[in-house]
């Protein structure tokens, strides 16, 4: 049934900015997860009669940030508008938004789809302010007002994405970008970045839009996905089997993976927009666009070229190390200090023994004890031969726990690799000593059990020994005996 339709997805992205101070008051941003309720308030952000609000210019400052990114064209002058409908989390009754003149518009965002880069544009940038926060119980609703007028920043793309799979991309790469200019911190389990999206489905080669769906309040990219996933389906059965589709807005159950009617549909007229009365238009200065492009960061995608391109890393390997800013730059700082170091054995000690490890440990690179110029001192000693493979990672694994320098470690623990021919003659030795069913199991012809006795030896020697000078001590002395066997 689903291969009969297309999909057609818009989403709308709210990204808080990581101001210190709240959009329209001097109110400190605090993490509302943690905060003592109600501790971060004021006459403004609660909405108290004869209170004035006044612009947050940091907040103005981050959106311009996104939408020089994002290739938008920034409006010389802006409008605050108040955005009217009533909630128990809206104190004055109203939202302060931006309506008809945005602060930017007309932008786009390439993103990668499974190795692909694909585009969608952006309808529209605009600032905002934060509503409070719901806290339900038995019988009961609390409201923390503590989030009420925090800086937003919405993000509406044009309906250009045409499967969940795009729609992923879009939102990984939109956060990517976000936290690489260093206006979000991107914690979506904080509420830091939340989505709305709109869906609707038509017959595939058609061109005209079919009737859409919007899904508020989507925390995570899973609940997002899901959601997606769930509206397109059901939205195609309806249209399989006659029915229409009713505009409305929609919940996501997370407990029964259902979507579910709120409302139906407001338009923009139902929210009687009109301009602040208390708030002077904003005028962006061409100088001022200026001094903040010059400040803009290298973005992920354009990164990801320069290290493919640069530093020989495959696509995969280059996409991985720059989907966070953080990684990004633990990376070339060990490159930087590592000139001898081929990049590709840096980024695969990186991305997959170190990654595996905080992994198990819950920490992110952030926090690790284990410093760029720690793993390339690491892989170095490893590449020399001063250790084997296997050596390498017990020491990263005992890094990540107590930090430390690795040479040390080695000399300390006296862990350097066996290499000397001498030394590991006679362990080879004494594992076929130790073995003579299977030492006598290969010269009947089964040749596997070599493998067996490798990893006999490599246990005998502590796992210290040089691997590849075992496998030929070892195959030597195996050829012998064959030898031996023919003569005789």
């Amino acid at each position: 049934m689903l291969t009969d339709f297309e999909p057609v997805i818009g989403l709308e992205v709210h990204a808080e900015l990581h101001t210190q101070s709240k959009m329209f008051c001097g109110c400190a941003v605090v993490d509302s997860t943690s905060a003592e309720p109600n501790s971060a308030v004021c006459e403004v952000c609660t909405g108290m009669p004869g209170t004035l609000p006044v612009i947050n210019q940091r907040a103005v400052e981050f959106a311009l940030r996104v939408a020089l990114a994002l290739g938008c064209q920034v409006a010389e002058t802006s409008v605050f508008a108040r955005k009217n409908y009533f909630y128990p989390d809206l104190p004055k009754g109203f939202q302060i938004s931006q309506y008809e003149l945005p602060l930017a518009s007309d932008g786009a965002l390439e993103f990668d789809v499974d190795g692909q880069i694909r585009s969608a544009r952006v309808r529209r940038v605009h600032l905002e302010e934060d509503t409070g926060k719901l806290i339900h119980g038995p019988g009961y609703s609390l409201i923390d007002y503590n989030r009420s007028g925090v800086p937003l920043l919405e993000i509406v793309s044009e309906p250009d994405l045409r499967s969940v799979a795009e729609a992923k991309g879009y939102a990984i790469g939109l956060r990517s970008v976000l936290r690489y200019l260093d206006v979000t911190s991107g914690d979506m389990d904080k509420g830091a970045i939340r989505f709305e999206a709109n869906v609707s489905v038509r017959g595939r080669g058609l061109s005209e839009f079919g009737v859409r769906t919007e899904i508020k309040n989507l925390n995570s990219f899973r609940a997002m996905l899901r959601a997606l996933e769930y509206e397109i389906e059901r939205q195609s059965g309806v249209l399989a089997a006659g029915g229409s589709v009713i505009q409305e807005t929609l919940g996501w159950d997370e407990s029964r993976s259902v979507t579910v009617s709120q409302r139906g549909k407001e338009e923009a007229h139902d929210y009687r927009y009109f301009p602040e009365p208390d708030l002077p238009p904003l005028v962006i200065s061409p100088a001022e666009l200026e001094r903040i492009g010059a400040m803009q960061p290298e973005l992920p995608l354009a990164r990801r070229e320069r290290f493919a391109r640069d530093l020989a890393l495959t696509p995969y390997t280059a996409n991985i190390l720059t989907s966070e800013k953080e990684v990004a730059d633990y990376f070339e700082e060990a490159v930087k200090v590592a000139p001898a170091l081929p990049p590709s054995r840096i980024a695969n000690w990186l991305t997959g023994d170190l990654f595996g490890l905080l992994n198990e440990i819950g920490a992110s690179i952030h926090d690790t004890k284990v410093s760029p110029g720690s793993l390339t001192e690491l892989v170095s000693l490893v590449e020399g031969g001063e250790i084997n493979q296997s050596t390498g990672k017990m020491l990263l694994a005992e890094m990540v726990r107590q930090g430390g320098s690795p040479r040390e470690i080695v000399q300390t623990r006296d862990l350097s690799q066996l290499t000397d021919e001498t030394a590991i003659e006679p362990l080879v030795d004494r594992v076929f000593l130790d073995n003579p069913d299977q030492v006598e199991l290969y010269l009947g012809g089964k040749t596997t059990v070599s493998q067996w006795l490798f990893g006999q030896v490599m246990k005998a020697a502590g796992g210290k020994a040089h691997p590849p000078t075992v496998q030929q001590i070892l195959l030597a002395r195996l050829a012998a005996l064959e030898a031996q066997r023919r003569k005789s």
